[in-house]
């Protein structure tokens, strides 16, 4: 039986009986009034998901208890009744917010329909808002985990430009929870309830991110067979979040420069300029100024963008937090009864994380799923190229045995700890080296050392 309630408001008790008995025959819940001072009590009481009310009642009519209903609840569904001679009255009930009307005589099958109709807006506005609810309880500021001193700066950086239109421009390695933190901003601000439309500008092929971005006129090029709105047009009132900006072609690069200083853009074939009232979030992992001495990106554009920049940190710059991600990744992966052991912990605080959070987390999902205890997560449930990682400093750098030692086997060793404790990455195991990474690569080839995370060659 549904659990979906009707208020029904009529003073003729016949009529009233008879609708009543034919909405509870469909599973309604419903409570009825003989006025509309009695209605407005059960309205104020039951919350009811949809009123019907007669125009035409003594005392408080259908269009005064309308009234008091949309001003009480502007969502309100209402279904007002009239007699054929009074259609222009309930023209005035649509006017002010009535969601339909039916004329006496009508038959029950066309009642039910104009009922069955004003539930299903009910339910998806219903769906609509608890979904809203959930985006701006996923997107908080709570959800970004972190308790370094690194992330705190992060979040007194949010707090601070949520509200505002600034644009913004989030640096840092894949994989650091870019998008989390432009999803932050936007959930955060005033334009929490208009679109936020991300775009990953590397991920288009270059002959179609125009069109993607701005929208294309059909005719406008060969397979342009109708008008496409882009995601500048999609997201105004709201924010659009281009990931990898750097990405971005030079000739595109100035397009996205007049978008952000006239707030307008021109589809493809038409040069109609189109308003948008948008607020940008820019992301890359790319180091921007030195693209701009190469000239590979427009200083007018990195000026305009780099209006107020936040730095994520690498996650191996901050391993203080990866005991909080992992409870974190547990709980969201419903395992809140496994434990995880110190020994397995501390495995994973030893490891690099070259993917960063999103790396980590891959991990922890694996390692619950094929953990070998129900009731706890050991270091053995950790993968080994983990493990390894986290060993200590070979033994040859504390102690050197009287026989002597193999002078290629410490070089070996020492290539194999400065690539172990940066997770593989031949850029930075070369500078913790101390030699390039020319010379780490010949080594490495030398020694046949290859990288022990699965499916991956040794490169950056």
């Amino acid at each position: 039986m549904s659990s979906e309630k009707i208020l029904l408001v009529d003073d003729d008790s016949s009529l009233r009986k008879v609708l009543e008995f034919n909405l509870e025959q469909e599973g309604y819940a419903v409570m009825s009034a003989s006025s509309g001072r009695e209605a407005l009590t059960l309205f104020d009481q039951q919350s009811p998901d949809v009123v019907i009310t007669d125009i035409k009642m003594p005392g408080m009519d259908g269009i005064e208890l309308l009234k008091e209903i949309k001003r009480r609840d502007i969502e309100a569904l209402v279904i007002v009744i009239t007699a054929f001679g009074t259609i222009d009255t309930a023209i005035d009930a649509m006017k002010l917010g009535a969601y339909d009307y039916i004329t006496k005589p009508f038959n029950r099958d066309e009642l039910k329909l104009i009922v069955r109709k004003a539930l299903e807006l009910h339910r998806l506005r219903s769906r609509t808002r608890l979904l809203e609810a959930e985006l701006v309880e996923r997107f908080s500021f709570e959800n970004i985990i972190g308790g370094s001193a690194r992330m705190a700066e992060v979040f007194q950086m949010v707090r601070r430009v949520a509200p505002s239109n600034v644009t913004v421009l989030i640096k840092g390695e894949s994989g650091t929870g870019k998008e989390l933190v432009a999803r932050a901003i936007h959930y955060n601000s005033p334009r929490a309830k208009g679109n936020f439309i991300a775009v990953n500008c590397s991920a288009i092929p270059e002959n179609l991110i125009e069109s993607e971005l701005f929208g294309h006129k059909k005719g406008a090029f060969t397979g342009a067979v109708a008008d496409k709105v882009g995601k500048f047009e999609l997201s105004s009132g709201g924010t659009i979040f281009l990931d990898e900006v750097a990405d971005l072609r030079f000739e595109l690069q100035a397009k996205l420069l007049r978008v952000l200083q006239e707030k307008e853009i021109e589809r493809v074939g038409d040069p109609r300029p189109i308003k948008v009232d948008i607020r940008v979030i820019a992301a890359t992992n790319k180091n921007l100024e030195a693209m701009l001495k190469n000239g590979e990106f427009r200083e007018d554009l990195y000026h305009r963008i780099n209006v107020v920049p936040i730095a994520l940190p690498p996650l191996r710059e901050r391993s203080d937090d990866i005991p909080l991600l992992v409870h974190h990744f547990k709980n969201k992966f419903n395992e809140t009864d496994c434990r995880i052991e110190p020994e397995a912990l501390s495995a994973l605080k030893g490891y690099a994380w070259p993917g960063n959070v999103r790396e980590l987390e891959n991990v922890v999902q694996r390692s619950l799923l094929l953990r070998k205890n129900p009731d706890r997560l050991t270091v053995d449930d950790v993968p080994d190229h983990i493990r390894s990682a986290g060993t200590l400093a070979p033994e040859f750098l504390f102690h050197i045995p009287d026989e002597g030692i193999d002078l290629e086997q410490v070089e070996r060793e020492l290539l194999l700890y400065g690539l172990r404790k940066h997770g593989w990455n031949q850029t930075r195991a070369a500078k913790f080296l101390g030699i390039t990474r020319q010379a780490l690569i010949y080594r490495m080839e030398k020694y046949g050392l290859k990288s022990e995370k699965p499916g991956e060659q040794s490169e950056e």
